[in-house]
């Protein structure tokens, strides 16, 4: 199945006032570094102020530069290992970040991770610092994505 767009999530959720789906029936979006991610928002979609919840999957040793989110943010390592600058997390650690702080990098233990990362609002691109150019983030593929998906 294919995620339906942002308009007909809303009308559904406005019509009905809830909806069900899985992981399964969301878009995954793979980055060049093969980090393959779906997402979705809590509420209705297209509100700026609505959470956004992604899934990602990090392949062994990938590598994402440090970077930062215009918005608050927290993750739950679902499955695997992930170092976040020297500290090293596992299935079931939290991590809790404020808007505009940096961390990283982040680097994929040797067996992949699965993180699940939900944003305070729709601010969720990252964002990079210093010296990074951005090529291991990915957000311009995730955006872009769903601009497409959701202006036809």
């Amino acid at each position: 199945m294919v995620q339906k767009t942002n308009e007909a999530i809303s009308d559904e959720l406005n019509r009905k006032g809830h909806m069900a789906f899985t992981w399964d029936d969301l878009d995954k979006v793979e980055l060049p570094t093969g980090v393959i991610t779906s997402m979705f928002k809590v509420g209705d979609p297209t509100d700026e102020t609505s959470p956004t919840v992604f899934k990602v999957y990090f392949p062994p040793e990938c590598y994402v530069e440090a970077h930062t989110h215009d918005c608050d943010y927290t993750e739950i390592i679902l499955e695997g290992t992930q170092k976040v600058g020297a500290t090293w997390h596992k299935a079931g650690d939290i991590r809790i970040g404020m808007a505009n702080r940096g961390y990283g990098p982040l680097v994929a233990g040797p067996d992949g991770t699965t993180v699940l990362f939900m944003f305070k609002d729709g601010r969720w691109p990252a964002i990079t610092l210093g010296n990074n150019d951005g090529s291991t983030l990915g957000s311009d593929v995730i955006s872009d994505h769903f601009e497409q998906k959701n202006s036809a």
